[in-house]
């Protein structure tokens, strides 16, 4: 009986087939880029396992009926190699549409705070040292000023992420007390953290008010008692209750807590400072507004629509601010000289909003308009079509990206994206084979379509995706 080709194989037989490493190794390509790209050898031998383990998986899966020939593994062995010599973390190319992308580190840093952090970095700096009186110096100091101008407040403090400031401040204003939040504030953001369990850890006690959709002031008046600490409030971050729906806005628990003597703390989470980008960007509450709501305390992230550094922000009255410095938990969480100085100078280009929204990355993408967008998006697109090869469909659509981080998440972001399909390459092994480039690009998938969103693209990083792009005219 003659066997039929084109029906499965045993996984074994199949297997016998995958080359060794040392026949890879062997292989013309991968030879001159030893030699020529001084590629080490151990990137090489790793890269080549690598590849050869991913296929010997797929086989067993039954996914692969065939290895590729070693003239096809050649180029992704060698874009392996190259990046197992430039170390684990390094930048890519957010073409995801998700400008506040935790997963890719959230807000781009400014090219000032980035020359800040280099000249602060080569050598010493006035970190605690004041110059004026050659005595030590406080390094709060060096934002304390400008964040007061900014939002309003009597004082401020930052750490080193809004999860420790949200910590520090229940620690220290309420511990062995109770802590009184509205049941549909009771938030879970990205990595299960929970408002519950920091309450626990700190040792307050929760008192959780009202119900998931509607809470009244009067659910907070009738769970004050002698044992009440803190009123708190809680930004929904990443979710929105909407339909039959009511929550107490800050300036009213702020009234009930000075009825009562007791401190009102506001977790904003996104730290909006100015209006930039859609119109539903004017739905975010601002710092500002929270401050002057009369709030004891409001905490919020740095690198969030802010547009700075991983950093958790405390601003408010002085009072409590000194209290929170005092306390030995902020050494444990105290911010060092790179983040204070991308900080500092991402806060002075806030001194002049038209300046923040024009530099601050965050703050452009937001502004940039979808002619614009689109005029981009056109221009990649050709560009991708000469490199691509035949097999490739690249067209132009309108797509729909989103802020990230917890901001907005009701509220989409129009923008443009270019669209690849492909008959030769399924959706994902594109995607896959864009993520081994160098740098990586990261994009999405919709409907059997990678989009390419330019929202989130950088300077100059449409040649990095068509440099990209050249691994598929090399398979």
């Amino acid at each position: 009986m003659t066997e039929d080709p084109h029906s499965p194989q045993p996984a074994q037989s199949v297997l016998r087939r995958l080359p060794a490493v040392h026949q890879v190794l062997d292989a013309p390509r991968v030879k001159r880029a030893e030699r020529e790209e001084h590629l080490p050898r151990w990137a090489l031998r790793q890269a080549a396992r690598d590849v050869l383990d991913r296929q010997r998986e797929e086989i067993l899966r039954g996914e692969r009926r065939e290895p590729d020939p070693i003239e096809k593994t050649q180029g992704e062995i060698l874009q392996r190699a190259r990046n197992l010599r430039l170390g684990s973390l390094r930048p890519v190319v957010n073409a995801t549409g998700v400008l506040l992308h935790t997963n890719l580190g959230r807000a781009p840093l400014a090219k000032e705070a980035l020359h800040a952090i280099e000249e602060v970095a080569r050598g010493y700096s006035n970190l605690e040292f004041n110059l004026e009186t050659g005595k030590r110096g406080l390094r709060y100091e060096h934002v304390e000023g400008l964040l007061c101008s900014l939002t309003g407040a009597e004082s401020a403090l930052v750490v080193n992420n809004n999860a420790a400031a949200v910590y520090l401040a229940l620690r220290v204003l309420a511990k062995g007390k109770e802590v009184v939040v509205s049941r549909g504030e009771l938030i879970e953001i990205g990595g299960s953290f929970r408002i519950p369990d920091i309450l626990a850890e700190t040792g307050a006690a929760l008192v959780e008010v009202g119900t998931t959709n509607r809470t009244h002031l009067r659910d907070y008046e009738k769970a004050i008692g002698s044992s009440t600490g803190l009123l708190l409030k809680v930004h929904p971050s990443n979710y929105r209750v909407i339909g039959f729906h009511k929550e107490v806005s800050t300036g009213e628990l702020v009234a009930l807590g000075r009825r009562y003597g007791l401190p009102v703390m506001e977790d904003l989470g996104s730290g909006c400072l100015v209006q930039a980008g859609p119109p539903s960007l004017a739905r975010e509450p601002r710092v500002t507004d929270v401050v002057r709501s009369g709030v004891d305390l409001v905490t919020f992230s740095g690198d969030k629509l802010l547009g700075g550094p991983q950093a958790g922000i405390l601003a408010g009255r002085s009072e409590v601010l000194e209290r929170l410095q005092r306390h030995p938990l902020n050494r444990v969480m105290r911010i060092d000289k790179l983040t204070l100085a991308a900080l500092e100078m991402t806060l002075l280009l806030y001194r002049d909003p038209q300046t923040a929204r024009a530099r601050i990355p965050t703050l452009a993408m937001l502004s940039t308009s979808v002619p614009a967008l689109r005029r981009r998006a056109q221009r990649l697109a050709r560009r991708l079509r000469e490199r691509l090869p035949p097999s490739f469909e690249v067209s132009v659509r309108a797509v729909t990206g989103r802020t990230g981080g917890g901001s907005m998440p009701m509220d989409p972001v129009p923008g443009v994206g270019v669209l690849l399909r492909s008959t030769q390459f399924p959706a994902q092994e594109i995607l896959f084979r864009f993520r081994m480039a160098t740098p990586p690009v990261i994009a999405r998938i919709e409907q059997d379509d990678v989009i390419l969103d330019v929202r989130t693209l950088q300077a100059g990083q449409d040649g990095l995706i068509v440099e990209a792009a050249q691994i598929f005219s090399t398979c």
